[in-house]
């Protein structure tokens, strides 16, 4: 693995081939921090699947994630913020950006196959920067659709709501885009992500897409609070992805 210092406050983790074979298709992963990520058994099963097959991955520390920071704990920290006026996921945002469009300029990234791939309230992250920045796909496991579902938030009355996918439906509905959730799912909502799926394909429609390739599979729940992600689902979603960039055949 490589870490690598963008700028003063913005590094990236990366796996797969060696930087020194230049341009290649990237999927740009969210679970935890950046190498957490890459390094965490078993939330670094799609990344090291796709890195064996020649995939650049590279990933960032989540809002509230990273050296002596406690996972568990950033969702908590994240609506304490908000709370207090304050938004952490913006200038996250904006870090990607910087970090996509830096890498681009290094010469390893084809802009043209980037995907982004996330976990848990990493898909959120990844949906929320495909409203901004033109992508191949998509794709989330246990995707975290509805920020303001988390219990964190059950007393957070702030501008958090507008983090939730609901409200990005227009720019959503005409990406390509692959959930995989239990049908359980306690922690980020089952029906949550089924509704904002739903929402997604019928603007689509009315946008003339017949068919569109927004796609939601439903396994049984697995882990606490059904929230759990098998290695088979990983991997099935890791090769979609690799596929739709042309990576994997």
């Amino acid at each position: 693995m490589d870490v690598l210092q963008l700028s003063p406050t913005i590094e990236v983790a990366h796996i797969g081939p060696s930087l020194e074979k230049g341009r290649l298709p990237t999927v740009i992963y969210f679970s935890l921090s950046g190498q957490e990520s890459l390094e965490l058994d078993p939330y670094n099963q799609p990344a090291v699947y796709l890195a064996g097959k020649g995939i650049r991955v590279f990933s960032l520390n989540l809002p509230a994630h990273g050296p002596n920071l406690n996972a568990a704990l950033a969702i908590g920290t994240w609506a304490k913020e908000f709370q207090e006026g304050k938004d952490p996921l913006t200038p996250f945002l904006k870090s990607i950006h910087f970090a996509i469009d830096a890498l681009i300029e290094k010469g390893w990234i084809v802009r043209e196959k980037i995907g982004l791939m996330g976990l848990s309230r990493g898909s959120l992250a990844a949906a929320l920067f495909a409203t901004q920045y033109e992508v191949r796909a998509i794709l989330g496991f246990a995707p975290m659709t509805e920020l303001t579902f988390a219990h964190e938030f059950e007393n957070v009355e702030s501008k958090a709501k507008q983090f939730n996918l609901t409200h990005h439906i227009d720019a959503l509905c005409e990406k390509t885009i692959r959930f995989y959730i239990g049908n359980r799912d306690m922690r980020v909502g089952t029906d949550k992500c089924y509704s904002l799926v739903w929402e997604l394909a019928n603007a689509a429609f009315e946008k003339g897409l017949r068919s569109p390739p927004i796609e939601l599979i439903v396994s049984p729940s697995i882990g606490h609070m059904g929230h759990g992600t098998s290695k088979e689902v990983f991997e099935a979603g890791a090769n979609w992805l690799g596929e739709i960039l042309g990576a994997i055949r």
